[in-house]
């Protein structure tokens, strides 16, 4: 039976239509008029007990607002939803104890109090047992490594670290659905890696459904086997993220400053981007040659001074997507 399951989901706004000219502006004050506006449009979709699902799409494609109406924030205009058993917007409260949310850019956490206050806040909201608390609260410590920041208001840690923070006071009441909404923007590479391998973890230990938006790829390509991808409201494709990374993630950026001037290099699938004195920037076909024959290519003929390999942007590979299946739509009228 489907951990979560969403049937012909709709949700429009009433937006006001902004006037033209100074007399039209004074009238929509006293008889404002107003636009109906189609956020997400007759979706649909399955979510499995356990699954790693990736909801991607460009920004105001319809992904946030389908999250508030899976955790019950948003009414819908039409169509049903249903996640553990629950109407979300009919029996929010009694979903709240069974999903955990963590958003990149809203923080749960009390800004000038340490990490440990949120979490006790956190166990008298969700009516925790003490003794599970406690036992739960130094498992996640331990797993995502707090020791060190639990007792520093939260306005002094890093990005890495508050993020850290935020998926522990979620998993707290160990929720059997986790939405992640952007949980690595703006973190350095080691510190991404880190959580992600915990979400892996605790996906696999606890058997916890994941249902994440990113525009990273690397969230999608290591966190999860599925994705649904979203374009102006309405669904474009729903696939395993293994033929998602076969047939649309094959591009990586190889970024390289050299201690010497690049000689002549050349390799199929490679391309030069640009040439500037000792920095060189690649364009890497992995359907053609993999990323590590030109890495090992790369370390074997220079040296190398700073080397990035770069995944395209996810709004580029979504568009993609998105143009191929609309030409291919016109092919079969």
């Amino acid at each position: 039976m489907p951990i979560i399951r969403v049937e012909k989901l709709s949700k429009t706004f009433r937006v006001k239509q902004k006037q033209q000219g100074f007399a039209a502006s004074v009238r929509s004050l006293f008889r404002p008029v107003y636009v109906e506006k189609s956020a997400v449009h007759d979706i649909s979709f399955a979510v499995e007990p356990g699954e790693t699902v990736a909801f991607l799409g460009p920004n105001g494609a319809g992904k946030s607002t389908t999250i508030k109406m899976l955790t019950g924030i948003l009414h819908p205009s039409g169509g049903q939803a249903e996640v553990i058993g629950c109407c979300p917007w009919k029996e929010r409260k009694k979903l709240a104890f069974m999903v955990g949310t963590v958003f990149g850019q809203k923080s749960q956490l009390w800004y000038h109090l340490p990490p440990i206050d949120t979490f006790e806040l956190v166990s008298r909201i969700y009516e925790l047992r003490r003794n599970d608390y406690l036992a739960r609260r130094t498992q996640l410590i331990d797993r995502f490594e707090l020791g060190p920041y639990l007792n520093t208001p939260v306005r002094k840690l890093s990005l890495g670290e508050r993020m850290r923070c935020e998926i522990v006071a979620a998993l707290l009441h160990r929720p059997k659905v986790l939405f992640l909404d952007e949980p690595t923007i703006g973190l350095d590479v080691v510190v991404k890696m880190r959580i992600r391998e915990w979400i892996r973890e605790l996906n696999r230990e606890e058997g916890t459904t994941l249902f994440l938006t990113s525009h990273d790829p690397g969230d999608v390509e290591q966190l999860c086997r599925r994705a649904i991808v979203i374009n102006h409201g309405q669904i474009v494709l729903d696939d395993q993220v293994s033929r998602l990374k076969r047939e649309w993630l094959t591009r990586k950026t190889i970024r390289l400053q050299l201690s010497e001037e690049a000689g002549p290099f050349s390799l199929p699938g490679v391309s030069i981007v640009k040439r500037k004195e000792n920095r060189l920037t690649l364009s890497v076909d992995t359907s053609v040659v993999s990323i590590e024959d030109v890495l090992g290519l790369i370390v074997g003929r220079f040296r190398i001074v700073d080397m990035t390999v770069e995944d395209p942007p996810m709004e580029e590979v979504i568009r993609h997507i998105y143009d191929s299946r609309r030409e291919a739509g016109r092919e079969t009228e």
